[in-house]
């Protein structure tokens, strides 16, 4: 399929990441994470409202009510877009300064997985990092350690499978997954794609069980079947794309964040999408996203 990529309205993120589609609203949110920045994105005139924290922001989800669930640096908080409340789920006591929230996606058992990432210059990073289960009562559980940079949280459609990656290590994971107690077992390394083949940041699930994967090293999207076999690579009109995402009426439309901290002055000319929300459709439909604290199987 050939794939025609746009940039979703003005804005423009330093590092635009973790977009999620709020079916209920009809809109896109997505963050700037050092900016400290949650974005609401209109799909229809591009159009966008901004709420800013005290820190950095990694990641967010859906919560009940119209909240939503937003990885800080080392705290998870409920935030209400309406009133600006923000309630304490979970806290972190990292050991080194360099460690912060990364990643973030409500799994199907409606628990918060969200994972660290060694924010260091890419040939320091040490593997110290970890893959948190954050459930709704704030009980906080860690899943996988040995991490540089955890990443590309995405859940098949029947939710017994879970995809993550590493993107330092670099590596593709899928697990066994059981919905009912959050359970992860039978870890299967899927691939190992480099700096030529596109690392591996934010990832997605479509309904035929493929996983979507940004390849930000080398600005493309890989698309790779459950065994690891790679189908497609998409080639982006940005260097640094971060998370793709489903959305719009029918799930067809993949929205990808990206951004542009890390270019140079040269690389912003030619790229001059980076940073935007792109938006692009497909011929087969997402998985729906998970809202925390209710289980959907």
């Amino acid at each position: 399929m050939e794939y025609a990529a746009e940039s979703l309205g003005s804005l423009r993120c330093t590092f635009g990441e973790s977009p999620v589609w709020d079916a209920a609203a009809g809109r896109l949110y997505c963050c700037d994470v050092h900016a400290g920045a949650v974005h609401a994105v209109d799909p229809v005139d591009g159009g966008h409202r901004t709420w800013h924290f005290d820190t950095c922001v990694g990641s967010l989800g859906l919560a009940a009510g119209g909240r939503l669930v937003v990885a800080l640096r080392r705290k998870v908080v409920l935030f209400d877009p309406v009133t600006g409340d923000i309630e304490l789920v979970a806290a972190f006591d990292f050991d080194s300064p360099h460690l912060r929230l990364n990643d973030g996606k409500v799994g199907p058992d409606g628990a918060f997985w969200v994972g660290s990432v060694h924010e260091v210059d890419l040939g320091k990073m040490q593997p110290i990092g970890a893959l948190y289960r954050v459930a709704a009562d704030g009980s906080t559980m860690m899943q996988v350690s040995g991490l540089k940079a955890s990443n590309g949280l995405a859940w098949s459609a029947d939710g017994t499978e879970m995809f993550h990656s590493d993107s330092c290590g670099p590596w593709i994971d899928r697990w066994c997954f059981a919905s009912e107690t959050g359970e992860i077992s039978g870890r299967q390394r899927l691939a190992r794609p480099g700096e030529p083949e596109g690392r591996p940041d934010g990832g997605a699930t479509d309904m035929l069980g493929t996983y979507w994967s940004a390849g930000t090293s080398a600005g493309v999207l890989n698309r790779y079947e459950r065994s690891g076999r790679l189908l497609e690579k998409i080639r982006l009109p940005v260097p640094r794309p971060t998370m793709p995402c489903f959305g719009g009426a029918d799930m067809k439309t993949l929205f990808v964040t990206s951004r542009c901290d890390v270019l140079t002055a040269e690389q912003r000319v030619d790229a001059p999408l980076s940073g935007a929300v792109l938006r692009l459709r497909c011929d087969v439909a997402g998985v729906p996203g998970f809202v925390f604290g209710q289980s959907r199987l």
